[in-house]
């Protein structure tokens, strides 16, 4: 039951990040953005960021803590390739390994596709170019993969201390970037709500793919 309402809140969070996409490209669009380029819901955005101004040095921080999930999504990489070393098999690699890594998959294939097909662009310029800016590719790797960290972690691991580390630097982490990233002025607004929907979609359909697969294990292992 549990597993259904996953799949339903996961699905209805792709839908509403839908809607919402749609929606920037044609609530108040004005061209206000660097360069004369248009941006939706252009009065909420334009006072947000005068409201927060541009703080580059916070931009840079976050930047280079975005390496932090990257290393996160290489550990989970390197568990399942042990695996698969020690099996011989992909089939006997566990199955939330293998559905973690398209997850991740799925995940880099959406921020490829934002980036060669530009919703909008940043309110400044990033080193003298314009670069796209909807949904915020750091905000959604970092929504996308801290909570997998958590919910492996608290699946694998028997000792509470661990698993209440990771769920206090996981929040944290996660809380932190967002709203550097809000702060650091090199994004909409809108961007960052894109990210938050568009990831934690995707991680609810990730949870309810594994708890189907197991429950799909166990009713195998009973019929035999």
């Amino acid at each position: 039951m549990k597993s259904k309402k996953k799949l339903f809140a996961g699905t209805a969070l792709l839908i509403v990040f839908i809607v919402w996409t749609i929606l920037v490209q044609f609530i108040d669009v004005q061209a206000v953005g660097v360069n004369g380029t248009k941006i939706g819901f252009a009065s909420i955005n334009t006072w947000f960021h005068k409201l927060t101004g541009v703080h580059l040095s916070v931009y840079t921080v976050t930047d280079w803590l975005g390496l932090v999930p990257i290393c996160i999504c290489v550990f989970f990489g390197i568990v399942g390739l042990r695996q698969f070393i020690k099996c011989k098999s992909i089939f006997k690699v566990d199955a939330d390994i293998i559905l973690l890594g398209i997850y991740y998959v799925i995940v880099i294939f959406a921020y490829l596709v934002f980036e060669m097909i530009p919703i909008n662009y940043r309110p400044i310029l990033i080193d003298g170019f314009m670069e796209a800016s909807y949904p915020s590719s750091t905000t959604l790797l970092v929504l996308s993969v801290m909570p997998s960290f958590k919910f492996q972690i608290t699946r694998r691991s028997r000792k509470a201390v661990l698993r209440n580390a990771v769920d206090v630097f996981a929040t944290a982490f996660s809380t932190f970037m967002i709203i550097g990233r809000l702060l650091s002025g090199v994004h909409w607004c809108t961007d960052i709500i894109g990210s938050v929907l568009l990831s934690t979609g995707l991680f609810m359909l990730y949870q309810f793919s594994v708890e189907f697969a197991e429950q799909r294990k166990s009713e195998r292992n009973a019929e035999v």
